[in-house]
C-alpha cells in the first residue's frame, strides 16, 4: 500500500512518486531527432530523460511513472534495459494524445498522495524538500517551480502575491520582458486529479491551473540551471549546459 506523507517514518521523499510527462512528439524537434522522442534526445550520450531521473533519485525520489505515447517502446526499451540504479520504474503508456492533464489522469490508479509531475523537455534545479515543506505549512493545494527570465514571451508568465500565492497565470505571447515562468515541476494532491474528465484531452497549463487560482496554489522560485529542449536551439544549448549531469549510462545502439 502506498505510504502517505503524513505516516511516512523514513524521509518525506520516500513517500513521493513521481509522474514524469514524457508522451508528446516534440514536433519542432523532428528536423534533428527524428528517430525518437524529444525526451530521448541524447546530451553527449545520455537521454534527456536519464538526466531527469538522476535528478530525481539525487532529491530521494525512488519511485517512478513514465506517462509515455509518441515512440512509448523507445522509452521502454531503454529503461527496461539501461535502469542500473534502485528506482522503480512504471510506465502509462497513451493509446492517443491526451495533453498534459489526460496524461496524468490516465496514471491516476498509479500516482501517489501528493504526486510530484515534471515536465519531460525540461531540466530544473529544483529541490523536493523545500516544496514539501511549503506544501505542508500553506496546506496547499499545489507548489509550483517558478523560474525568472529575462523574456517571458515564450513561455507565459505566473504571478505572485508577497507571501508566494499564485494571483495569475498569463498565457504565452500575452505579456514581453523579465517575469516569473512556470518551471514544469509541480507537486499536487491527488484530489485535483481525481477531479478530472477521463478519456478527454485537456492541458494542465491551459485549462487546469487557471481554474485553480481560488485554492491554495503557491510559487516556489529557484535559481539554478533550467532549459526547455523543445526547439533545436535550446536543444544544441542543452549539449553544452547539461554536459557535466551526464552519466555514464549511454544510450544502447537501436
Amino acid at each position: 500500500m502506498m505510504k502517505k506523507l503524513e505516516d511516512s517514518r523514513d524521509s518525506p521523499t520516500d513517500a513521493v512518486r513521481a509522474f514524469v510527462l514524457c508522451g508528446g512528439p516534440g514536433t519542432r524537434l523532428r528536423p534533428v531527432i527524428a528517430d525518437r522522442p524529444k525526451s530521448m534526445a541524447l546530451i553527449s550520450g545520455t537521454p534527456f530523460l536519464q538526466l531527469l531521473l538522476d535528478r530525481l533519485t539525487s532529491q530521494g525520489v525512488g519511485d517512478v511513472i513514465l506517462g509515455t505515447g509518441y515512440m512509448a517502446e523507445k522509452i521502454e526499451r531503454y529503461f527496461d534495459c539501461a535502469n542500473k540504479s534502485a528506482m522503480c520504474i512504471r510506465y502509462s503508456r497513451e493509446d492517443e494524445p491526451l495533453g498534459t492533464a489526460g496524461a496524468l489522469k490516465l496514471a491516476e490508479p498509479l500516482i501517489s498522495d501528493p504526486v510530484l509531475v515534471l515536465n519531460g523537455d525540461t531540466y530544473v534545479e529544483w529541490s523536493l524538500v523545500p516544496m514539501l515543506e511549503l506544501f505542508t505549512e500553506k496546506k496547499a493545494d499545489m507548489v509550483l517551480v517558478l523560474h525568472a527570465v529575462a523574456d517571458v514571451t515564450r513561455y507565459g508568465s505566473v504571478a505572485l502575491d508577497h507571501q508566494g500565492r499564485v494571483t495569475q497565470f498569463v498565457e504565452k505571447g500575452a505579456a514581453a520582458g523579465p517575469g516569473l515562468i512556470n518551471a514544469g515541476v509541480y507537486l499536487l494532491r491527488k484530489q485535483i486529479v481525481r477531479n478530472l474528465p477521463a478519456g478527454t484531452a485537456i492541458s494542465l497549463e491551459r485549462e487546469v491551473f487557471p481554474r485553480l487560482l481560488d485554492r491554495q496554489v503557491y510559487g516556489l522560485v529557484c535559481t539554478g540551471l533550467f532549459i526547455d529542449i523543445g526547439i533545436p536551439d535550446d536543444l544544441r544549448q542543452a549539449q553544452v549546459l547539461l554536459a557535466p549531469h551526464t552519466s555514464n549510462n549511454k544510450a544502447p545502439p537501436n
